[in-house]
């Protein structure tokens, strides 16, 4: 065998198809689309699925590349040696064009001309036939053909040699496996056994069926072949060995937590499986977060995920003894070195990625202080309490209040010698969902009964023709009341009417539903709500108002034109928004999510820090010149490829259909856009943003009025303009200077109240240096004083170290019942041991309180004032045992 590096790998695997007439396609985004139901692109065919059902690619029927996939179904074996979240697959397609005897022949050659497999050492799989396809004996005679040895083929059932969706193309495949020179494990050795003799190579597909939804199956049209290889297991298998940790796609990163941890890879198993965790999962959060679609650690999907493996690779990182700025060095070798050429995308985004991870080391280390508290008080109560688990609402309570993850509970509880309630976690967790879900409305729950439909026929559908008008003429295909469909509907009844033509917009791409009435010759039915269901139909939510409605009726369908007309000057500002924002803050600035209803305009968009109000303004004008210049709103039809062509923006991970519409505004904007809109700019009126605040980790939100609603808002804002100076006896004009004057005026007199509380401190203390106690050669000042809250007490604490000199202060105030403790030490008394936070904490308990602090500061609250003379007598003996200790 021939021994590669990862990036010898790489370029040699695409120049072998490339010189058999294959193009490389190149690699898409880590972040799925969105059309396959996964969060990440898990496989290297997965965006090549519309190609592989029958669409055209634009670049032929020979295709290869090198694709970038993460996968976490099995995160809980990463730490093994074979393990891993992102990884590669190499790969290689035919549309459609060549069959198994080329695929067969140019797999052996890969195997044996360019790896360096001998023929003895190499053996295939292929589908051993059931009742539904027949034995692939094509395989087998074109495996042999190409030079693998007959006894070397072996049939394997569906489970091992068949890939298939539900329904759609399918067919057998083929695996291809390296002999091992070791016995047989048995009579019944060979490739599927676990026992270590066969190691997969690479997979062969052979698409030659289709699947209908009833199972049976028909040769396909278009016969496919897909083949994938998995560059770290084969990168490993070439080099020797089975640890692709020990490959040069890790070795530069363990090497360097050896060197942080001071430990040494392969020696202690614990730790090993720690820094395995730790080079794996920084190197897919640098890869997610350095990908095209720049994701970033959030609480919801693809995001989530992201900050679940930052936050493991931080939590085995202090295992090991790792600091921030190491971990964050572990994801510098990664963009720098590992994949400076392979993923040139890493280096031009590495502020990027070392900042949003900075930001996620952080939040989270912040959140193990926080949420630590709390789980110490859930301990100390269940070991109390005699029991030897946490409760499944407890751990849900640290989840969702502190961020606490369930694993770090679970693996924290564990050294404790407890256990987790996980599947009472599961069901505090839904029981949160399911909360949020009854407060939704009528036509959110639509989506739990859609199925109500199911039994209309494929052909009936609704087709919708609001883009060009407000009324239509149509048929009522289907009516539903309740969770069963109906034949009529009566005055009083709520229920769902679909047409098969509708003018109503349903909720789709962030705008929100048309309202209006749909009207037949025996009644009338007010729209509330119109949502879109599977089957391509259109529900319309509502009532019948008056009369009767009947399926199969002829219906008119009206909108509410004056609300249509807010939500299309909403949606037409929020596209220029978008381009203005681009235009202040720079190209980084990207869509989020966003809801256009008739009142406002909500905008989210990735953005690292708060806008300024300078920058606001900008914004703000620009989009209003925009609206001033009345600029033609033009909406154009298209393939897919012609609009990203055109340079039309497109929501990142959104799927989108054959055809698109294409919305521009002059030369400013142009948008990926299914929604309705004005026809020129200058119909919106006015823009006013209204604020703009963080929403999640790297994501803002704008929320903004336009039309008739700023008129709105300036009306409200004049109103209470007026209030608030009729308050503080003014006028509008003059309210500003009234209020700097009152500002002015109470400074003074907080400032007048400050010194009269020094004052009334310091004779309620009266003389107390007499009071003054050594302590193993420290001074202890340890008194108590009545009625002084704490920033009386700091104060009184910094002239009482001045006056004693060097020394400890332990002040104790009863204010109402409630207690407030400070202990201050000098440099002199910490160079001897002194640390007021420690002192705090063994003192505050006898207050009924606890608290905290630096070693020359510490301050706690308590709510038991009967404590504070044992309390300031105890000072005396911590402050012993510290000195001994120093």
């Amino acid at each position: 065998m021939r021994q590669f590096t990862s990036k010898e790998l790489r370029k040699t695997w695409k120049e072998f198809y490339i010189q058999r007439g294959h193009v490389d396609v190149g690699a898409v985004s880590l972040v799925s689309d969105g059309s396959t139901g996964v969060l990440f692109n898990v496989a290297g065919m997965q965006p090549l699925m519309p190609y592989l059902l029958g669409e055209k690619h634009p670049l032929g029927t020979r295709l290869c590349n090198v694709q970038g996939c993460v996968r976490t179904n099995d995160i809980d074996s990463v730490g093994d040696k074979s393990h891993v979240t992102f990884f590669e697959m190499m790969g290689s397609w035919s549309l459609g064009d060549y069959f198994k005897e080329e695929r067969c022949k140019w797999s052996y050659e890969l195997l044996t001309e360019v790896f360096g497999f001998d023929r003895d050492h190499l053996a295939a799989t292929v589908f051993a036939g059931d009742e539904n396809a027949p034995r692939d004996e094509e395989g087998a005679k074109y495996r042999i053909a190409s030079g693998f040895k007959e006894e070397n083929i072996h049939y394997l059932p569906a489970e091992d040699n068949w890939w298939g969706l539900e329904y759609g193309p399918c067919g057998p495949d083929s695996e291809m496996f390296y002999i091992a020179d070791v016995p047989d494990c048995g009579p019944d050795c060979g490739p599927g056994c676990s026992c270590g003799k066969y190691t997969e190579l690479g997979n062969d597909v052979f698409m030659q069926y289709e699947k209908h939804k009833d199972g049976h199956l028909t040769p396909l049209k278009q016969k496919n072949v897909d083949t994938g290889w998995g560059l770290e297991r084969i990168l490993a298998f070439l080099n020797g060995t089975k640890d692709v940790y020990r490959t040069d796609l890790f070795t530069d990163a363990i090497a360097y937590i050896e060197k942080a941890s001071g430990t040494k890879y392969g020696e202690d198993e614990k730790l090993t499986r720690s820094m395995r965790i730790l080079a794996d999962h920084m190197r897919t959060g640098v890869m997610l977060i350095g990908d095209e679609a720049r994701l970033v650690p959030s609480n919801v999907g693809a995001g989530y995920v992201l900050r679940r493996l930052i936050r493991r690779a931080v939590r085995h990182g202090r295992i090991l003894g790792m600091d921030k700025s190491a971990l964050t060095d572990v994801a510098k070798i990664y963009i720098d070195k590992v994949y400076d050429d392979s993923y040139p995308l890493l280096k031009k985004n590495r502020e990027f990625i070392i900042k949003e991870l900075d930001k996620e080391i952080d939040r989270f280390l912040s959140t193990i202080e926080n949420g630590m508290k709390e789980y110490k008080k859930i301990l100390e109560d269940k070991k109390k309490e005699g029991k030897d688990i946490i409760d499944g609402d407890s751990a849900f309570y640290l989840y969702d209040t502190f961020g606490f993850p369930l694993e770090l509970t679970v693996e924290m509880a564990t050294e404790e010698g407890l256990k987790v309630d996980e599947e009472g976690f599961d069901k505090a967790m839904e029981a949160a969902k399911q909360k949020a879900r009854d407060n939704q409305n009528f036509a959110a729950k639509l989506d739990v009964n859609a199925d109500v439909f199911a039994s209309l026929s494929e052909d009936k559908t609704s087709e919708f023709t609001g883009y060009d008008r407000l009324s239509d003429n149509g048929r009522i295909i289907a009516l539903a009341k309740g969770d069963a469909l109906a034949d009529s509907l009566n005055t009083g009844d709520e229920g769902i009417i679909v047409t098969d033509r509708t003018p109503f917009y349903a909720t789709m791409g962030g705008q929100c539903a048309d309202f209006g009435t749909i009207s037949t010759s025996d009644g009338e039915f007010k729209v509330d709500d119109t949502v879109k269901i599977a089957g391509g139909r259109v529900a319309h939510i509502g009532r019948v108002v008056s009369g009767s409605v009947k399926s199969g009726a002829e219906a008119t369908l009206k909108v509410d034109d004056v609300r249509r007309s807010s939500i299309c000057k909403n949606h037409s500002a929020t596209h220029l928004l978008q381009k203005a924002l681009q235009v202040v803050l720079g190209d980084g600035v990207h869509q989020a999510g966003s809801y256009q209803d008739a009142d406002r305009t909500r905008f989210d968009f990735s953005f690292d820090r708060a806008v300024s109000r300078e920058e606001l303004d900008k914004v703000e004008t620009l989009v209003n010149d925009k609206i001033a210049e009345d600029i033609a709103v033009v909406t154009d039809v298209m393939s897919i490829d012609e609009a990203k062509k055109s340079g039309a923006m497109a929501l990142f991970g959104e799927k989108y259909g054959d055809t698109v519409r294409v919305v521009s505004m002059g030369d400013f904007s142009k948008e990926l856009c299914g929604g309705t809109h004005v026809s020129r700019t200058g119909q919106i009126g006015f823009f006013k943003i209204l604020s703009e605040n963080g929403v999640a980790a790297g994501v803002r939100r704008i929320e903004a009025v336009t039309g008739a609603n700023v008129m709105k808002h300036y009306a409200e804002v004049e109103r209470e303009l007026n209030e608030a100076a009729a308050i503080v006896k003014s006028t509008p004009a003059a309210l500003a200077d009234k209020l700097n004057a009152m500002l002015k005026e109470i400074k003074a007199l907080q400032s007048e109240n400050e010194a009269l509380k020094s004052k009334a401190a310091k004779e309620a203390l009266g003389d107390v240096l007499n009071q003054v106690k050594d302590v193993k050669g420290v001074k202890l000042l340890a008194t108590k004083v009545q009625g002084v809250d704490m920033n009386g007490l700091r104060e009184l604490g910094d002239q009482l170290k001045d006056k004693i000199g060097d020394g400890v202060v332990v002040l104790a105030s009863d204010t109402e019942g409630k207690v407030s403790l400070i202990v201050m030490a000098t440099d002199g008394a910490m160079s001897k041991g002194a640390h007021a936070g420690n002192m705090i904490k063994e003192l505050a308990p006898l207050v009924g309180g606890g608290g905290g602090g630096r070693p020359n500061m510490a301050q706690a609250g308590g709510k038991n004032p009967t404590g504070i003379d044992p309390c300031l007598e105890h000072a005396s003996v911590v402050l012993s045992k510290q000195i001994t200790m120093g």
